[in-house]
């Protein structure tokens, strides 16, 4: 996503509500000169790539984000990682990244996805986990 797509994007996302063309030119004028067609373009390509579903009314169109703006996150994420030839090295240097609260926010993160039982079992076994420690390389060959 572009520059000028995520400028629009943040703003659907935050409104969490269908949008007009209108309504998102009179937040971008705020910060920048903008073109009413600009932003109608804007609008028209997320809608061909998927992220936002509009709604005709009218002459015009209302436009509603199809997912949160953590899922994009996710994705990029995700389609990042996959790319790598090395996804462990590439996850300890995201860890090296992180600051001590955003490590906090991924153990919480896998406490999560993991579900009670799995961290019941993981924490009656005494060892060192992931989400206790996620900035650790993997033992063995690194897969």
């Amino acid at each position: 996503m572009g520059e000028l797509e995520d400028a629009v994007m943040t703003r659907v996302w935050k409104w969490n509500r269908p949008v007009t063309v209108r309504e998102v030119l009179e937040d971008l004028q705020q910060e920048r000169s903008i073109a009413y067609t600009t932003v109608m373009t804007v609008l028209d390509n997320l809608h061909q790539k998927g992220w936002v579903r509009r709604e005709a009314e009218g002459r015009a169109y209302r436009y509603e984000a199809v997912s949160t703006r953590a899922a994009y996150a996710a994705a990029l994420m995700n389609d990042a990682w996959s790319q790598s030839d090395n996804p462990a090295a590439a996850l300890v240097a995201f860890f090296g990244m992180m600051s001590e609260e955003q490590r906090r926010a991924l153990r919480d993160a896998v406490r999560i996805v993991q579900g009670p039982e799995t961290a019941e079992a993981t924490s009656d076994t005494g060892g060192d986990t992931a989400d206790e420690n996620p900035g650790s390389a993997p033992e063995g060959d690194g897969r």
